[in-house]
């Protein structure tokens, strides 16, 4: 496990069943029970807070991390890697990130 990871999460309703973005810094996964994740989701809305994802990033279709959603799960919640973003993808992040969390 380590940021920039997306792994498929069980999540309460009505999430459900979805891929998620592990967030937290690398050294938490190891000590901590909850990590910090932004879901993905089909639904698109082309913001500068979404990071846009598809089939070349190893996802099964387009998708968008949406960093306006970030949340705090349970480390139990994960249950399959799915695929590990980029440098530049995880860039994207983190460009999302400050976006949606600090003001200009």
């Amino acid at each position: 496990m380590k940021r920039g990871d997306i792994w498929w999460a069980e999540l309460a309703p009505p999430a459900g069943h979805r891929p998620v973005l592990l967030l937290s810094r690398d050294e938490a996964y190891t000590v901590r029970s909850l990590v910090i994740v932004a879901p993905i989701t089909t639904r698109i809305r082309h913001i500068p807070s979404e990071v846009l994802l598809g089939v070349a990033d190893g996802m099964p279709r387009k998708c968008a991390a949406n960093l306006d959603s970030i949340t705090t799960i349970p480390k139990s919640c994960l249950r399959e890697h799915l695929v590990s973003l980029s440098s530049q993808k995880l860039k994207d992040v983190e460009d999302a990130i400050h976006f949606a969390l600090i003001p200009e």
